[in-house]
């Protein structure tokens, strides 16, 4: 087990959430397909449950608005040393700031963000909860990555946000299948941005611009298998890439998150 006992450095990924319309159902799908157990969260209207692993903190999941139209899917939260301080620099470089800053109570301080493409990430600076406690094991977040039309322009704006590198891959590692720029902080690789659009079929399926989530499952094709029997649906079926072994999913509600067995 890794556990992550320490705050996470500002401007990388640091926690994911998911705000469902039915909690007691995604409950027991993703309790099912990647072995979490759920404790109570921070109080919130219709209730709000931290998912763990092992006891460790991997995600939280929590009852939607009543909005029909507004779609089911995971956010990426970066840590920031000021949630206001990067919220600031959102909106000065052509974002936008749909929620907040605003206190979780003593767990932290939070805004939701979009950039110029429409992709919605999280702001969190963490006070009592630092964020995940375990990474790169199954059932626990392994990586994350922006799926855009404009790299060059999402490289700028999340640059400037976390005020961190942004950094262009060889042409021919993009070639072999991995992301066109990796977000670094001190140096190492925190999260990826990958190009999609017309001409490039590699990810057409995948909708609109957002930041997609994987998670480390043991074996992704029986876990694709499982999250159908599950009522869940396989959006892309499991493939090898430069990183190991990953299938793209959805939940019963449409959400959509990525596996891999490394």
């Amino acid at each position: 087990m890794t556990a992550v006992q320490v705050r996470v450095a500002h401007g990388s990924p640091c926690w994911v959430t998911l705000l469902v319309h039915d909690l007691d159902r995604a409950q027991a799908f993703y309790s099912a397909l990647l072995g979490w157990e759920f404790t109570p969260g921070p109080a919130e209207p219709g209730g709000y449950l931290r998912a763990t692993r092992h006891g460790a903190g991997v995600a939280g999941i929590g009852l939607a608005p009543e909005l029909p139209a507004a779609p089911v899917e995971w956010t990426a939260y970066f840590a920031v040393d000021s949630a206001d301080a990067a919220s600031a620099r959102v909106r000065e470089h052509g974002g936008t700031v749909a929620v907040g800053p605003l206190s979780s109570g003593p767990a932290g301080r939070l805004a939701i963000a979009a950039d110029l493409s429409g992709a919605f990430f999280g702001l969190w600076e963490g006070h009592e909860h630092l964020g995940w406690e375990l990474v790169g094991e199954p059932g626990a977040p392994a990586w994350t990555e922006l799926v855009t039309g404009d790299e060059p322009t999402a490289a700028a704006f999340y640059g400037a946000v976390f005020e961190r590198q942004v950094v262009a891959a060889d042409p021919s590692a993009v070639a072999r299948g991995e992301e066109d720029a990796a977000l670094r902080v001190a140096g190492q690789r925190v999260a990826g941005l990958r190009m999609t659009g017309l001409g490039q079929t590699r990810d057409l399926r995948d909708g609109p611009p957002r930041w997609r989530i994987y998670f480390t499952v043991a074996d992704a094709d029986l876990t694709a298998g499982q999250c159908r029997a599950l009522g869940g649906a396989v959006l892309v079926e499991p493939r090898d890439t430069p990183y190991g072994r990953v299938a793209r999913l959805a939940d019963p509600e449409g959400a959509r998150f990525s596996v891999v067995a490394p």
